[in-house]
């Protein structure tokens, strides 16, 4: 006699099983109470039970008419009725709405994530707060970027706001696309818990009554370490960590775990593409409110999984903060890339280049790697099949790549090379103006002070102190005079730090400049004279000691050079060194301008702080460095005596 071998893998994978079992178990307990029951009575008591009403949509979009195309929609309506064409029809039960606040029409999605509604705790739940910031008011009073300030003046933790020195804090506010990592680059000023905000507010805004409580959100968890993301953003939901000692503003929302060892695993879940699939059931894409993510179902935190998800997140943060002390405006810089310690050779600047790019291109396929296991895990935690998993992807498409680098996110290999060569450049700088006495370095040696180029120089020999610094010099003139997309090609450092480090330097520090090139000339070419100056330094007292010191010295020097080449009947010469004369006699008059803030008409060198009356504006050069950059850059540009014409 044979046995039939019972496929019970195949039973167990039929997904009308539970229905089939649950209709004959109907009819049986009918037969017992002597009622006799067809299937399809038995089907039918079984689907009002649980399934409910049902709602049946078609998608039809994609058979509307093209160009030389008919109108299909019609055709594939009967179709679908008549059980033909089966991916067009969507059943839904009609319960699964209500298990959305809001009931959303996302009636491809609902099948998948209503259950997670109805069966899991909200984010709201099982978190100790979501909350919005305080609201951006007058955003050129009260924010900067953190470069903008003395280190000195910015409050870290919350018993540093007791120092009446430190009135500025961290400040999130949004930012750019960015998973997991991304630096606090903004400081917002909390003189005394906002108490010149609220009184302006309370001037500013009559329709609050005073109540500068509904803008500020003093209740909040103000410092404390949490979560942030961007509201908005079409680029799609990203979350990164917040570091403790920020505030933040509402359109940097924040959330705050019950537990910190919580941090990282909420880190992993927020990030991931089940809940940016869920997000999108439940909001319009691209905004990303407070009240559409406290809905976000949350499961258990100490499933199976949750450990691997949140060592996941800690290892891409970490990575990603790792690359990032690379970055001359970041919170954590220490070197820039090439001479980082992460670089094994350091024999020569090609070859180090290439070990830049190969160290990048390892690091993002690690967190790549990192990322779809993460993935990985976060549907297995949901308890999301891999028919689900899908269509949840297919929907959502492409998503952005996890990348170590997001400043050169799409930028080719040349173009990173360029970059590491001219970040390299740019510290170089950055070492010799910070190093100066006065925060003021000239172009020319004057003064006894050796010229920006010769302190370039030396810095680089400190930076390869084993290697040969002509050398090095060579090996950089020969990669800027390279070819590259988006990078101006010069043919030595020299025309390099004339032409291009002030826009570089500017639009690396988003603007908002702290080293500036005050010059005779603007656009291309070599100027008479040219200084860089601190902005943190640069008051009343340096702008008399640039002109009266510097500027003074170099224009003795092109008037005796002038002279001597008239006396040898040299009339070429005598013109160029008389050109540079009146060259820097103008921008000497403009500078003085500057020095006594002269305006008459449509001239006007004066800080104007729109924040301050007339009667507390300086008079004259004599800014305020809590005012910013774009207030004190301004009279500069307008006067013409920066090398590019406007930066902010």
């Amino acid at each position: 006699m044979s046995t039939k071998r019972v496929d019970l893998k195949k039973i167990l994978a039929d997904s009308g099983l539970r229905r089939k079992l649950m209709v004959s178990a109907i009819q049986a307990t009918q037969a017992r109470e002597g009622i006799e029951t067809t299937v399809a009575q038995a089907s039918r008591a079984y689907y009002v039970v649980t399934e409910g009403e049902k709602a049946s949509f078609f998608d039809l979009e994609k058979f509307k008419p093209g160009k030389a195309q008919a109108d299909l929609r019609h055709e594939m309506f009967v179709r679908t009725l008549a059980g033909v064409a089966n991916e067009t029809r969507f059943d839904i039960s009609r319960r699964d709405f209500f298990a959305i606040e809001g009931a959303p029409l996302a009636y491809r999605r609902l099948k998948t994530v209503a259950p997670l509604f109805r069966n899991l705790p909200a984010l709201k739940d099982e978190t100790l707060s979501i909350e919005q910031g305080v609201a951006s008011v007058n955003i050129d009073r009260y924010v900067r970027c953190r470069w903008e300030v003395p280190t000195d003046r910015v409050a870290l933790t919350q018993l540093e706001r007791d120092d009446t020195t430190k009135i500025w804090s961290l400040f999130a506010k949004g930012g750019e696309y960015c998973r997991f990592y991304s630096d606090i680059y903004l400081v917002m000023m909390v003189e005394s818990d906002w108490k010149t905000m609220r009184r302006e507010i309370a001037e500013k805004y009559p329709y609050l009554k005073g109540n500068a409580s509904l803008v500020i959100h003093p209740e909040n968890h103000y410092y404390s370490l949490g979560l942030t993301w961007p509201l908005r953003t079409q680029r799609g939901f990203n979350v990164r960590l917040m570091p403790a000692g920020c505030v933040f503003g509402h359109k940097g929302p924040a959330i705050f775990p019950k537990h910190n060892q919580d941090t990282w695993l909420l880190l992993g879940i927020l990030n991931s593409a089940l809940v940016e699939y869920v997000l999108q059931c439940i909001t319009s894409f691209g905004s990303y409110e407070v009240g559409a993510v406290r809905r976000i179902p949350l499961s258990a935190r100490f499933a199976k999984g949750s450990e691997v998800i949140a060592q996941r997140a800690e290892d891409i943060h970490h990575s990603k903060a790792r690359w990032d002390t690379g970055n001359e405006t970041s919170s954590a810089f220490t070197l820039p890339w090439l001479v980082s310690e992460s670089l094994s050779t350091r024999s020569s600047i090609p070859i180090d280049l290439e070990e830049c790019l190969a160290l990048e291109s390892s690091e993002d396929d690690r967190i790549k790697s990192l990322y779809q296991s993460l993935n990985d895990q976060v549907y297995h935690y949901y308890g999301i099949g891999d028919h689900d998993r899908r269509t949840i992807e297919e929907s959502l498409g492409e998503r952005p790549p996890e990348v170590i680098w997001p400043q050169m996110e799409g930028k080719t290999p040349d173009q990173k090379r360029m970059e590491h060569v001219w970040r390299l450049l740019s510290y170089a700088v950055k070492r010799v103006v910070e190093s100066d006495e006065n925060g003021l370095v000239p172009f020319l040696q004057v003064s006894g002070k050796a010229p920006l180029l010769d302190r370039v120089h030396a810095e680089l020999g400190k930076l390869f102190p084993k290697r040969d610094v002509n050398e090095v010099e060579v090996e950089i003139v020969n990669e800027l005079k390279r070819k590259v997309k988006g990078y101006d090609r010069v043919e030595s450092i020299r025309q390099w730090l004339e032409e291009v480090y002030f826009p570089y330097h500017a639009s690396v520090y988003k603007n908002r400049p702290i080293f500036w090139h005050v010059s005779s000339k603007q656009g291309k070419g070599q100027a008479a004279f040219s200084a860089l100056v601190h902005y943190h330094r640069f008051d009343k007292d340096r702008m008399a000691t640039l002109r009266g010191v510097y500027l003074r010295e170099a224009l003795g020097l092109f008037r005796r050079e002038a002279a001597l080449a008239a006396q040898a009947g040299r009339a070429d010469d005598r013109l160029e060194w008389q050109t540079k004369v009146e060259e820097a006699e103008e921008l000497d008059r403009r500078l003085q301008r500057l020095q006594e803030g002269f305006h008459h008409g449509a001239e006007d060198f004066r800080i104007l702080t729109p924040w301050k009356t007339e009667g507390q504006r300086p008079k004259g050069w004599d800014p305020d460095i809590n005012d910013g950059v774009k207030v004190s850059i301004e009279p500069l540009q307008r006067a013409g005596v920066l090398r590019v014409p406007e930066v902010v």
